[in-house]
């Protein structure tokens, strides 16, 4: 089940205390792009944090009366030159005590009881001495001013919040960005799935490296390789990552298995109610708030444990996590070159708002590199089999009018 965003529940929060109406925010929400399932998600999430009303006690408040007290209440009197005169005072007895009924005041209105059905008006005839019928000029007069009844103006517009847009990233790889209409949802989690040789790795990297030249926090998770492989990569291909890593924009660092060992036993620890501090599934570096994360891979981090559901647990936790961060993910997952699952244990791509798959499709004796945009919530994307190339001295190229038919083996 895909979490409620933390983005829309703190949208609805603020828009309540700004006075706007449930209806009106959800509207607004999907005027803006959002999901129906978030947003119904969300509020669901708002609806139940909110306090419960109180019971009322009673409906009239106590009225303490002592002994056999006679409350008295002066009316006004009328002249005595007045014909009418004065009337005689009621009494009403509550317990021992007498109060006097004040005087019913009568208020004539001129209101109307509404129809259930708009009447038209009719023009108004005045009878001559002939007894014929003649239209007034009156009634010209107010002809096409008179409103039918049941209809009435408010007299304080209704306020309606501003729709709140989606954010949306670019990749920053050429021809990849043409594949999406505005291009990858902002905060959320996409899955990088392809065989051995597919060029996943490169491209998580690349997309770093484009992030990191605009100036947002890029992290790269590597569960596998060196930094000084990594780094060698980069370096292939030109895009000389010592200068962004010496700016503070890129980081790449290389993590343990025994790292989520450790935050596995602290989320166990916390769901069993012996931890009183929040457990987080992976700790980031101290001082490093990144706008974008690369996780390589997550097939690695599923060989760390021994059972699924252990695994599916704590994979929640991770995309939970770093949705609360507020942070673009890209998760990379090793399939086979045909795959019909595009992840460990098949959970990921569902709990994942994206998936892209590259291929390395064999023709005969030479094989050939595509790529397939076969998921993206909240983003129209064409859907499609395009042919991708891994090119020296730029990295990797996507081609989008070149489509590939057929031939994966």
């Amino acid at each position: 089940m895909h979490m409620a965003n933390k983005k829309i529940i703190d949208y609805i929060n603020n828009g309540l205390k700004g006075g706007y109406k449930i209806g009106a925010l959800k509207k607004a929400l999907l005027q803006g792009g959002w999901p129906e399932h978030e947003v119904n998600q969300a509020m669901q999430a708002v609806h139940r944090r909110l306090p419960k009303p109180q019971k009322r006690k009673g409906l009239m408040p106590k009225i303490r009366l002592g002994g056999s007290r006679k409350l008295k209440k002066s009316l006004p009197r009328k002249d005595s030159r007045s014909k009418a005169g004065a009337k005689k005072q009621i009494a009403v007895k509550v317990g021992p005590v007498k109060l006097k009924a004040p005087k019913p005041i009568i208020i004539k209105t001129k209101i109307k009881p509404k129809d259930t059905k708009p009447k038209k008006e009719k023009p108004v005839l005045h009878k001559t001495k002939s007894s014929k019928a003649k239209t007034s000029i009156h009634a010209k007069h107010f002809e096409g001013k008179v409103k039918p009844s049941g209809q009435h103006q408010a007299r304080h517009p209704v306020r309606q919040p501003k729709p709140m847009k989606r954010e949306f990233v670019k990749t920053g790889i050429k021809g990849l960005d043409s594949l999406l209409e505005k291009g990858i949802p902002k905060n959320k989690a996409i899955l990088l799935a392809g065989g051995t040789g597919s060029g996943k790795t490169i491209m998580g990297l690349q997309m770093l490296i484009n992030a990191a030249r605009q100036g947002k926090k890029c992290l790269y998770m590597s569960f596998e390789e060196s930094t000084d492989n990594l780094r060698q990569h980069m370096e292939d291909f030109g895009w000389k990552p010592k200068e962004l890593e010496a700016k503070g924009d890129l980081l790449l660092k290389r993590f343990s298995i025994f790292d989520i060992s450790r935050s596995l036993d602290a989320l166990m620890a916390k769901s069993e109610g012996e931890l009183l501090i929040e457990a987080k599934p992976i700790i980031l570096p101290d001082g490093f708030k990144p706008d974008f994360i690369v996780v390589d891979s997550l097939t690695a981090i599923a060989s760390a444990f021994r059972g699924r559901e252990t695994y599916r647990s704590y994979i929640e936790h991770m995309f939970r996590y770093f949705e609360g961060l507020g942070v673009t993910s890209f998760m990379i997952t090793e399939t086979d070159q045909v795959p019909t699952k595009y992840s460990p244990t098949g959970v990921e791509e569902f709990l994942a708002d994206g998936v892209i798959v590259l291929y390395n499709i064999r023709k005969g004796d030479i094989r050939e590199n595509a790529i397939e945009i076969l998921k993206m919530r909240g983003a129209k994307h064409i859907k499609k089999l395009v042919a991708m190339q891994v090119v020296s001295d730029i990295g990797i190229e996507v081609y989008p009018e070149q489509e590939v038919f057929g031939g994966i083996k």
